[in-house]
C-alpha cells in the first residue's frame, strides 16, 4: 500500500542516523514530508538532500531536542513553513555511560535524563501546542526500549529514562485522547545501528564477537535492523492506528518473551 502517510508533516529527532534515518526514508516514501532534526548537521542535510532526489520530500533542521528555545524555534518554523505538525518521532537518544549506579557522576546522569526524557517532554509539549488545534490531532511515537519494561544489569541512566518514556507516553496519551492526539511508544531490541555499534566498540570481546552474543539473546537469532523499527513507526503514524493509542509496540525478535 503506498501514501500511507499522504500529505502529513512528520518531525523525526535523531534522524541524522539509525532507526530515525530508517524512520525517515519510510515515511518520506510514504508520501510525508519529513523533517529531518539532529545535531549532526551534515549528515542529516546529506539524507534530506538524498531523499529529495528519490522525488519524494524532505527538509534539514538542526535542533538540540534538550534546549527549549531550539524546540520552540524550529516547531514554529516547521508549522510556518508546511502548515501543520501531523507527526512526531521522539528518537532522539543517548546510551550514556556504562557504569554501575554507585559509579555515575551526577553530570553522566543528568546528560542522559536531558536528552533522553526531557527532550521527548519539550517535543511533545511543542508538537502539542499545534496538534491540539488540527483536526485530527496527530500521532506522537516515542522510541523507549526493551529497556523500558524490564531490567539489565547495566546501562542505569538509560534505562532509567527509557521507563520514563514509557510512563511518559501513557500520561499524554491519557491527556490528549479527546484530542485526537495519539501517544504510542515503540520498544526495539538490539538494533544494529551506530548507538549499538558504539557500545561494541567499547567492549572488551569486540565488535564481532559482541554482535554474535547479542543475536543469540533473541529468539529469532540475530538483531534487528533500523528498518524493521521505521515499519512499526509508519504504522503508528499513520490512520490505519487510529484506534492505538498508550500502546507499546515490542519489536524485539522475541527478546522479552522469554
Amino acid at each position: 500500500m503506498a501514501g500511507r502517510v499522504e500529505n502529513k508533516v512528520a518531525i523525526v529527532t535523531g534522524g541524522s542516523r539509525g532507526i530515525g534515518k530508517s524512520a525517515c526514508e519510510v515515511l518520506a516514501e510514504q508520501g510525508a514530508t519529513v523533517v529531518v532534526t539532529d545535531i549532526i548537521d551534515d549528515e542529516g542535510k546529506q539524507l534530506a538532500e538524498e531523499i529529495q532526489k528519490k522525488g519524494w520530500k524532505a527538509q534539514y533542521y538542526h535542533l538540540d531536542t534538550s534546549v527549549e528555545n531550539e524546540v520552540s524555534t524550529v516547531f514554529s518554523q516547521v508549522k510556518e513553513q508546511f502548515g501543520s505538525i501531523d507527526i512526531l518521532v521522539n528518537n532522539a537518544g543517548i546510551s550514556g555511560t556504562n557504569d554501575p549506579t554507585h559509579e555515575i557522576s551526577e553530570q553522566d546522569w543528568q546528560k542522559v535524563m536531558d536528552i533522553n526524557v526531557k527532550g521527548v517532554f519539550l517535543c511533545t509539549k511543542h508538537a502539542v501546542r499545534y496538534m491540539i488545534n488540527q483536526s485530527p490531532g496527530g500521532s506522537i511515537i516515542n522510541l523507549s526500549s526493551i529497556y523500558g519494561i524490564i531490567g539489565a544489569p547495566d546501562l542505569p541512566a538509560y534505562h532509567a529514562s527509557k521507563g520514563a518514556v514509557r510512563l511518559m507516553t501513557k500520561t499524554d496519551a491519557l491527556l490528549y485522547a479527546r484530542d485526537g492526539i495519539r501517544v504510542n511508544s515503540v520498544h526495539p531490541g538490539y538494533i544494529w545501528t551506530p548507538l549499538v555499534e558504539e557500545l561494541a566498540s567499547r567492549s572488551k570481546e569486540g565488535v564481532e564477537a559482541f554482535r554474535e552474543n547479542l543475536a543469540k539473546k533473541h529468539p529469532v537469532g540475530h538483531v534487528g535492523k533500523p528498518e524493521d523499527i521505521a515499519y512499526g513507526i509508519l504504522y503508528l503514524a499513520s490512520d490505519e492506528s487510529k484506534f492505538v493509542t498508550g500502546s507499546e509496540l515490542v519489536i524485539d525478535g522475541g527478546y522479552t518473551a522469554q
